[in-house]
């Protein structure tokens, strides 16, 4: 596969169509993705500076929680700003090199994020069914290890489709029917007709979303026998309630994922295509902190006693 100089290239930018042309509607997605973003935004970076600040969420399940958090807020980035400026009615252009790096960013993130509800499985399978070794295979070096090799993954895969759209050619249409420069529509643009262009981005997500989704159900399959050989139902329902806000998250990341990208593709349109994106891209990372405080107590403990602190010590100003 041939890199294109830039200069082979007929088209310099692309226009991004966005969702809508209504311009009622426009005004209407823009006040609510504009609210979706700075909720985005609040609620994950407040999970990580919680993480950060409270001793007792210095585990190797809030380190990974704390990542998922940061790897949410890029995602959300990536694409929210370019469709808020779509919803004011400035139809956003952006060069070829402007848009791979929106691609590189998107899939680097979303890779990342496959890798790590993988390995936050993984940490439950161990915390569950080994407990007394936890501490050994969950060290500091081994959760490091872990995620470098979730962003690592995100890296290569980006580098896979980044390469794959910069060896392309376009000369004719330059206008993007999506909301970001997401690599299928960007293909049928292209005037070349490249067969590994095609494929190597559906193998390497292919392969990635297989990976980890087997990670992911061998993990549960092994938690699932355990809680059920355990005799104390307290015991039992303490192991369910720390896997139930991690299975939600799953199970909203992977089903839109997968709607994407194992679907056929004549079984569903470009507008279905873009709603389905919306909600992986933009509404994902805002519900995953709701998911992960709202459902666990060690995280609403933690926010509490750090709020308690923080007034305390406006009162001693005060006084």
């Amino acid at each position: 596969m041939s890199f294109k100089n830039h200069s082979e290239t007929d088209v310099t930018e692309f226009i991004i169509l966005g969702l809508t042309a209504a311009p009622t509607l426009r005004a209407i997605l823009f006040v609510i993705f504009l609210g979706v973003y700075i909720f985005t935004l609040i609620g994950n970076l407040s999970i990580i500076i919680l993480i950060r600040n409270c001793s007792q969420l210095h585990t190797p399940m809030y380190l990974f929680l704390s990542h998922l958090a940061f790897v949410d807020v890029g995602y959300s980035s990536s694409v929210t700003p370019v469709m808020l400026m779509n919803f004011l009615g400035e139809i956003p252009s952006l060069p070829l090199a402007g848009c791979a790096s929106q691609l590189c960013s998107v899939v680097t993130f979303g890779t990342a994020e496959c890798f790590l509800l993988s390995v936050m499985a993984y940490d439950r399978y161990v915390a569950i069914c080994d407990p007394l070794l936890y501490s050994t295979n969950m060290s500091t070096r081994v959760c490091t290890l872990l995620v470098i090799a979730s962003y690592l993954g995100g890296c290569l895969n980006a580098w896979a489709f980044t390469g794959c759209l910069l060896s392309l050619s376009f000369c004719g249409p330059n206008k993007v029917n999506h909301f970001f420069c997401d690599y299928s529509p960007l293909l049928k643009l292209s005037c070349s007709h490249d067969f590994l262009a095609e494929i190597i981005p559906a193998v390497t997500s292919g392969s990635i979303i297989v990976i980890t989704v087997l990670i992911i159900v061998i993990s549960y399959v092994y938690i699932l026998f355990s809680v059920l050989k355990m005799h104390s139902a307290d015991g039992r329902h303490k192991a369910f309630s720390t896997c139930t806000s991690h299975l939600t998250a799953v199970t909203l990341f992977y089903g839109t994922i997968t709607f994407i990208y194992v679907m056929p593709k004549p079984s569903y349109s470009t507008d279905q295509n873009k709603v389905v994106s919306v909600f992986y891209t933009v509404m994902i990372p805002m519900l995953n902190p709701l998911i992960y405080s709202l459902r666990n107590k060690e995280v609403k403990g933690a926010m509490r006693k750090l709020m308690g602190r923080k007034h305390l010590f406006l009162l001693r100003k005060m006084l």
